[in-house]
């Protein structure tokens, strides 16, 4: 970026938010996508902004948006960097909005069972703040304690309690948000609105591609009071689905409900690994009189379905250490290139979903793990959370095998009726292939919706929209 157009971009906003060392630019060069920190690892070459921008308030946001809108010049919104689809990617030609500073808890109200915060905040902190006044959002992604606040509504997250509490889209009350040309807009009002379309679900998910979020409000409930576990096994994948369907229809929700195929039982809970068996772990929370009920409805309704009981102990245990992950470059040191990558489907394709998928990783050269676990539960269908890895080989070939990993789960999902993203947004690994969601019609509407918020194109380009043929 020409030193004029970054003494321009001082002038209009603050010196001392305006960061053009290198070693600032390089550390916002991209988020945690897997193959950007590979390429990192193996030194290749990435690019990096051509400045940061920390603004400490809404007006500094708004006045980097209107002089980026005034000279052309594309922004790229960065929260904490826990994305793993390539939502952030560094050009010298662009101005990374680093929200990091915006980090500001603004209000809870107790009446209200409401909590508001800067978008830059982090959400272990959020949970925490609510937490002293006997409160929770309930949203508890694995990356709760690196992740934003806003990035939560950019990517349109989930957490691991999401059966009984929700989605972000169900926790979220309002949002501020800078529009493409400066415009600052508050989305969001009252408990329920029909003032016309929600626009609120503009943004949510739009990845920074239609505006900055500058805060969030949540709305929260009341901490459970009390907690129990339960673990069962299931002797095909299919079995444990149809389990899971049983305790949703019969209108139980387990906060957590998860179920593992085979080598995933063997590879996260060793020890409670039985024959072949699959894996159901569960976190049951609430008022007690009600846990206890749901734990009596749900023992008859699985062991119904065929479910041989398991150690609890395993449910407690996985709640116990859920976020305690390898580092990509852990992987790597041990020669591995990994992955994951979460779809969803209804209750009658979710099966041939798990099997094709499973099968289509497999088929690749050079895989040495196919498997997957379902992790967030709905009354009309449920998630799965496929993992591959495979041995780190000549730099362009595990480029190569990482996206032939990607194309092939992708890919098998759509062609047996499932959704192509659940929660980890899109990015540009899954960017081509939205129109599996959408449709072509689908994704004209979006590019319509983009081009009219953001006529110059000017948010986070080359990010979440399909490239133009």
């Amino acid at each position: 970026m020409e030193k004029a157009i970054i003494d321009k971009l001082i002038q209009a906003t603050h010196a001392d938010i305006v960061h053009t060392d290198s070693d600032t630019l390089h550390s916002r060069r991209f988020d945690r996508w897997a193959i950007n920190h590979f390429k990192d690892w193996k030194d290749i070459p990435l690019p990096a902004p051509g400045c940061v921008v920390c603004p400490r308030n809404t007006q500094d946001v708004q006045d980097v948006v209107r002089f980026a809108s005034e000279h052309g010049i594309a922004l790229v919104p960065f929260g904490l960097g826990s994305g793993v689809c390539g939502g952030v990617v560094g050009d010298p030609e662009t101005i990374l909005l680093d929200m990091g500073d915006m980090n500001q808890m603004l209000f809870i109200d107790e009446e209200n069972m409401l909590a508001s915060f800067e978008a830059g905040f982090n959400g272990l902190a959020a949970e925490e703040a609510v937490a002293e006044k006997g409160l929770t959002i309930g949203n508890w992604p694995q990356s709760i304690a690196i992740s934003s606040v806003g990035g939560w509504v950019s990517t349109r997250a989930s957490g691991q309690f999401s059966t009984a509490y929700g989605n972000v889209e169900d926790v979220l009350y309002s949002m501020d948000v800078v529009l493409p040309n400066g415009d600052l807009v508050t989305l969001g009002k009252a408990p329920r609105a029909a003032a016309g379309p929600d626009l609120r679900h503009v943004i949510m998910g739009a990845e920074g591609t239609m505006g900055i979020v500058t805060s969030v409000t949540f709305s929260l409930r009341r901490q459970p009071e009390h907690r129990a576990y339960t673990a069962f096994y299931a002797d095909t994948m299919e079995r444990g689905f149809k389990a899971q369907r049983a305790i949703m229809c019969a209108d139980w929700r387990p906060v957590v409900m998860r179920q593992y195929d085979l080598p995933e039982v063997q590879r996260l809970f060793g020890s409670y690994t039985k024959d072949e068996n699959c894996l159901l772990i569960m976190v049951h929370e609430g008022p007690k009189s009600r846990v206890e009920a749901e734990l009596v409805a749900v023992k008859s309704i699985v062991t119904e379905q065929g479910l041989l009981e398991a150690d609890p102990e395993a449910s407690k245990g996985w709640l116990g250490h859920r976020n305690t992950v390898p580092d990509w470059t852990d992987l790597f040191k041990m020669g591995l290139i990994a992955d994951t990558i979460e779809i969803s489907g209804t209750w009658s394709d979710i099966g041939k979903i798990y099997n094709d998928a499973v099968a289509a990783l497999k088929s690749v050269p050079g895989v040495l793990n196919a498997s997957a676990h379902s992790s967030h539960v709905y009354r009309s269908g449920i998630n799965l959370y496929f993992t591959f890895a495979g041995m780190i080989g000549e730099n362009e070939a595990t480029e190569e095998f990482y996206f032939q990993c990607w194309d092939k789960v992708l890919e098998a999902t759509a062609a047996a009726g499932g959704g192509i993203a659940h929660h980890h947004g899109s990015g540009r690994i899954r960017k081509n292939y939205l129109h599996h969601d959408l449709g072509e019609n689908g994704v004209a509407l979006l590019w319509s919706l983009k081009s009219a918020i953001d006529p110059k194109d000017i948010m986070n380009p080359g990010n979440l929209l399909p490239d133009a043929e």
